[in-house]
């Protein structure tokens, strides 16, 4: 008896479709047990831990700026950001300089993995959570070598305002 797997192909062609233009090189970091990618284009370097000034009066994950090569930037730990515990420094705790919209920003991970090319025959659309869990920020799914990988969009990590925040504790 045949099986018809049309209705499987039209899926499987509609979650190609919609990973159509997300494809490239990603730069994939582990928070906790997760991995996570970010579009290589965003980052400017990553750096190990350094010296975190904290500035009063800023949202809990903003940890405070750094003075890179004379430029103070704010950094942002997405352990808090993303609601998980805060952690402990390790030697293999660093801080990734990404740009958005021409502003440099520091986010705290706990390691950096590697540079991967995803296709987009790999990514898929984010699941649907639910009304009260914001996915806005993630670009898609990853699959990779038979793991999953959030995609993350650096650029909506932080509300318009939280930008705001970050850019005054920054001086800017």
């Amino acid at each position: 008896m045949a099986t018809d797997n049309k209705g499987g192909e039209a899926a499987s062609a509609k979650a190609s479709a919609q990973g159509q233009g997300l494809e490239g090189k990603y730069l994939t970091f582990v928070l906790g047990d997760e991995e996570y990618g970010l579009e290589i284009l965003k980052v400017r370097e990553i750096i190990g831990l350094m010296d975190i000034t904290p500035v009063p009066q800023t949202p809990v994950f903003i940890k405070g700026v750094i003075n890179l090569r004379g430029k103070v930037i704010p950094v942002i730990d997405l352990r808090l950001k993303f609601g998980m515990e805060e952690a402990e420094p390790t030697e293999e705790t660093c801080i990734i300089v990404v740009d958005i919209d021409d502003t440099l920003m520091g986010i705290l991970v706990d390691t950096v993995s590697e540079v991967l090319d995803i296709s987009h025959e790999q990514i898929e659309p984010a699941p649907a959570f639910g009304s009260h869990i914001s996915t806005e920020f993630i670009l898609g799914m990853g699959k990779i070598q038979g793991k999953v990988k959030m995609l993350r969009d650096v650029g909506r990590v932080l509300s318009p305002e939280e930008l705001v925040h970050a850019a005054r504790a920054a001086g800017q």
